[in-house]
C-alpha cells in the first residue's frame, strides 16, 4: 500500500514528465505481475475445486488445464522479461546522464541505458554459461545452440534458488512479526488496569511536558533540561495518551475479544504450517511421490488436492496467501532490508524500483516456496518445474528441516516473551525500583531484561 502511495507521490510530483511516468508504469506492470504470480497457486487450487463441485456445468466450459498452464507460462515470461530487461533498464536510465560528448537529452540517457543493459547481460550470460559449464557440461553445450530452450530457464532457476532462500530466511521472522504487527493494529485488553487512571496521569503529564515547551527555558530551578530529549518524551507520552483513548472508546467485545481472536488466528495458522512442513518431512522419507515436480497437463477436475476435499484447499489458499504477507512483513521487518521501506512522499525512483524487484523475487518464488514445503500437493506447471535443484532430495528435506526449527524457534521466543511482559505489566512489576539488596541481584537482572523488551 505504502508502495502504491509514493508511486503516486511521484507521478503527481513529475506530472509533466512523461518519461518518469513511463519509468512508473513499468514499476506498476512488474508489481502487477508480482501480484498474478502469488494468485497462480490460490487460482489453480480453487479453480480445480470448482470443477469437481460442477463438473457437467455449461457455464464452466472456459476453466481448463490449458487455460491455467497458459497462465502459468504467461506468468513465468513476463517476470522474466521484468527481473532480466524493464527494471535494469528502469534502473539504468534513472542513473545514466549520456555518453561523454554525446548531446544531452533523453535520446543519450536511452542509449547509455542500453548499452549498460546489454553489457550487464552478456557479463550475467558469461558467468551463468559458466556455472552450468562446470556443473553440467551437456547442458552447457545446448544452451550455445538453443538460449531460450536451455539457458533461460537455467537462469530463472538460479533466481528462484535466490528467492526461495530469501523466503526461508524472511518467513519464520515474519511469522513472529505478524503477532506485533497485528498487536499494533488492534486494542490489546490489560489485566489488572485501570484505564481512567492511566489515561488521567498520561494526560497530566502531556501536559506538563507541553507548558515546559511551550515557556522555551532550558533551565529550571535546579537542573539544566535538555529540550531534544524533553520533545521525544513528549512525543512517547502523546503517543501513550493516544492508545489510551482509543482503548477507552473500543467496545467491551472489541477490547476483551478481538485481540485474543486474532492472536488466536495467528497462533493457529503458524502451527498449522510447521505440522504440514513436519509432516511433509515424514513423508519425504517414506515417498518419493513427496518430492516438488513439474507436470505438463494438470488435469483439472479429476481429484482434489487436499485430502479433505473442499475444505483443505480452502485451507491451503488462507496459508499459501499467509506465508506471502508473512515474507513481505519479515522482509521489510529485517535489518538488512528496512531501509528500503516504503513512506508516503518519501520513497524516490530508486527505491521504487528495488521495491519491486524485491517483491517480484519473493512472489515468483512462492509456488516453488509452498510445494517444497508440502503446503500444496499441486505440481508446478510449465517453466516453474524445470528448476534443477528440485529433484535433489537433500535439498529439499534439508529446507524442510530448516523452516520447521527457525519458525518453531521463533515462534517460541515470541509467545514465552509476550507472556512475560504481560505477566510484568499485569503485577506492575515494571514500575518498581531497581534499586534493591544484593541478594535479589538475579530478580534484579531479570526485571532489567523484562523491562527493556517491553520498551
Amino acid at each position: 500500500m505504502w508502495l502504491l502511495v509514493g508511486m503516486r507521490a511521484l507521478q503527481c510530483h513529475f506530472a509533466l514528465c512523461p518519461y518518469t511516468l513511463a519509468l512508473l508504469w513499468l514499476c506498476t506492470f512488474t508489481l502487477s505481475v508480482a501480484v498474478c504470480a502469488v494468485l497462480l497457486l490460490p487460482i489453480s487450487i480453487l479453480s480445480n475445486e470448482v470443477l469437481l463441485t460442477f463438473p457437467q456445468s455449461y457455464y464452466m466450459q472456459w476453466l481448463n488445464g490449458s487455460l491455467i498452464h497458459g497462465l502459468w507460462n504467461l506468468v513465468f515470461l513476463f517476470s522474466n522479461l521484468s527481473l532480466v530487461f524493464l527494471m535494469p533498464f528502469a534502473y539504468f536510465f534513472t542513473e545514466s546522464e549520456g555518453f561523454a560528448g554525446s548531446r544531452k537529452g533523453v535520446m543519450a540517457r536511452v542509449h547509455e541505458a542500453v548499452v549498460l543493459l546489454l553489457l550487464l547481460a552478456l557479463l550475467v550470460l558469461g558467468i551463468v554459461w559458466v556455472a552450468s559449464a562446470l556443473l553440467h557440461d551437456n547442458m552447457a553445450r545446448k544452451s550455445l545452440y538453443d538460449l531460450w530452450e536451455y539457458y533461460l530457464p537455467y537462469l530463472y532457476s538460479g533466481i528462484s534458488l535466490f528467492g526461495v532462500l530469501l523466503l526461508l530466511l524472511c518467513t519464520p521472522f515474519g511469522l513472529s512479526r505478524m503477532f506485533s504487527v497485528t498487536g499494533r493494529l488492534l486494542v490489546k485488553p490489560r489485566l489488572l488496569e485501570d484505564v481512567e487512571d492511566t489515561l488521567s496521569c498520561t494526560t497530566f503529564e502531556e501536559e506538563s511536558l507541553s507548558r515546559k515547551l511551550k515557556s522555551g527555558s532550558t533551565t529550571s530551578c535546579w537542573v539544566k533540561l535538555n529540550m531534544e530529549a524533553m520533545k521525544k518524551e513528549y512525543l512517547t507520552v502523546q503517543s501513550k495518551r493516544i492508545a489510551l483513548e482509543m482503548r477507552r472508546k473500543a467496545s467491551p467485545w472489541q477490547r476483551n475479544l478481538g485481540y485474543p481472536l486474532a492472536m488466536l488466528v495467528l497462533l493457529a495458522l503458524t502451527v498449522m504450517c510447521v505440522l504440514m512442513v513436519c509432516f511433509n518431512v515424514l513423508e519425504l522419507l517414506l515417498d518419493d511421490t513427496a518430492m516438488p515436480r513439474g507436470m505438463e497437463d494438470p488435469h483439472l477436475g479429476m481429484a482434489s488436492f487436499s485430502m479433505f476435499g473442499s475444505l483443505g484447499a480452502a485451507v491451503q489458499v488462507v496459508l499459501i496467501l499467509y506465508l506471502m504477507v508473512s515474507s513481505v512483513v519479515g522482509f521489510y521487518s529485517s535489518p538488512l532490508f528496512t531501509g528500503l521501506l516504503p513512506r508516503a512522499q518519501d520513497t524516490n525512483l530508486t527505491q521504487i524500483i528495488a521495491n519491486c524487484v524485491s517483491l517480484l523475487i519473493l512472489s515468483s518464488a512462492l509456488p516453488v516456496f509452498s510445494r517444497t514445503l508440502g503446503i500444496t500437493r499441486f505440481d508446478l506447471l510449465g517453466d516453474f518445474g524445470r528448476y534443477n535443484w528440485l529433484g535433489n532430495f537433500y535439498i529439499v528435506f534439508l529446507y524442510n528441516m530448516l523452516f520447521a526449527g527457525l519458525t518453531s524457534a521463533s515462534l517460541i521466543k515470541t509467545v514465552t516473551w509476550a507472556v512475560q511482559r504481560e505477566l510484568i505489566r499485569a503485577f506492575g512489576l515494571h514500575r518498581l525500583p531497581l534499586t534493591v539488596s544484593r541478594s535479589t541481584v538475579p530478580f534484579r537482572l531479570l526485571l532489567a531484561s523484562g523491562l527493556s523488551k517491553i520498551q
